[in-house]
């Protein structure tokens, strides 16, 4: 018994100790956020300016801010092109000394930025194999996610000059920026609903009909599954831009319509809605009608 007390009033200690690290690291990257901003201010230009220009510049402090500023300059700048410029090309000299065209090839990177971050760049590698046409490109390697159709891309936008068609390059980096950022908003969608729902940081939920899972269920992040605690579960079906197009919800006793139609609403409602109506107090459950 006196274990069993013991392990009770660790619980909570546990957890009250978990929220102070979580609180702590917020604290620490408000403290990073809003250095950056007094660095980035024209009042922090012209102090870093006037430590690095006085007298006192060989100081530990004057040193260190003029440092500092520096590589905020050099963030920003490299910020501010990455926001402007999602699609860049660049050549890259293959080392393989067998590689066609003389290892001549043409790289093309792509940003992906979500919630005010960028994701790692993707990169597409294109090359000039045709001795008979040399102004041809053919799609060489690519670290694009399966999901993006590439291949069939490059297909309908680079064809073999064998065929006598043009190619059109600018049509097939579009098309592929289009999917990135469709891919991503989709992705999107769930870590958004896992959010409002609050299910970043898991917690005991005293409601047993509370979501209690939300993962992506296909490679496409088309679907995303949900899960109750009551042992429901629900799939929630996306378009290409991540907008939501239908819901099926299923229980022991097979599909839910009640619960799907209520949830969906108008149908043209947003994720916040429909974040809303899958909280606990907002789902009711009387009357259902089911299909197996």
């Amino acid at each position: 018994m006196e274990a069993d007390s013991a392990l009770a009033d660790a619980v909570p200690l546990e957890q009250e100790l978990q929220d102070l690290r979580n609180q702590a690291i917020a604290l620490r990257k408000e403290l990073q956020i809003q250095c950056s901003t007094i660095l980035a201010s024209s009042m922090g230009i012209r102090a870093a300016a006037a430590a690095s220009s006085s007298s006192s510049s060989s100081s530990s402090a004057s040193t260190d801010l003029a440092t500092r500023a520096s590589h905020q300059r050099a963030y920003m700048q490299r910020s501010n092109y990455r926001a402007s410029a999602p699609v860049t090309a660049f050549k890259v000299q293959d080392p393989d000394p067998c590689a066609v065209d003389g290892g001549k090839v043409l790289g093309l990177r792509f940003e992906a930025m979500s919630r005010g971050q960028f994701h790692r760049p993707y990169y597409v590698m294109l090359n000039r194999p045709y001795d008979h046409s040399p102004r041809h490109l053919k799609l060489h390697r690519h670290t694009l996610p399966p999901t993006v159709a590439v291949n069939a891309l490059a297909a309908r936008y680079l064809p073999h000059p064998s065929g006598g068609q043009q190619q059109h390059l600018e049509r097939f980096v579009a098309e592929l920026r289009r999917d990135i950022v469709r891919y991503h908003n989709r992705m999107g969608v769930a870590a958004d609903l896992r959010r409002k729902l609050g299910l970043h940081h898991r917690r005991a939920s005293s409601a047993n009909h509370s979501v209690v899972e939300v993962v992506i269920a296909d490679i496409e992040a088309k679907h995303v599954k949900i899960g109750w605690a009551d042992g429901r579960s629900g799939r929630l079906v996306l378009d290409h831009d991540g907008c939501v197009r239908n819901l099926v919800v299923f229980d022991h006793q097979g599909r839910d319509w009640d619960t799907a139609v209520q949830l969906m609403g108008s149908g043209k409602d947003g994720l916040q809605d429909l974040a809303a109506r899958l909280q606990p107090r907002d789902v009711d459950r009387p009357g259902k009608r089911h299909s197996a």
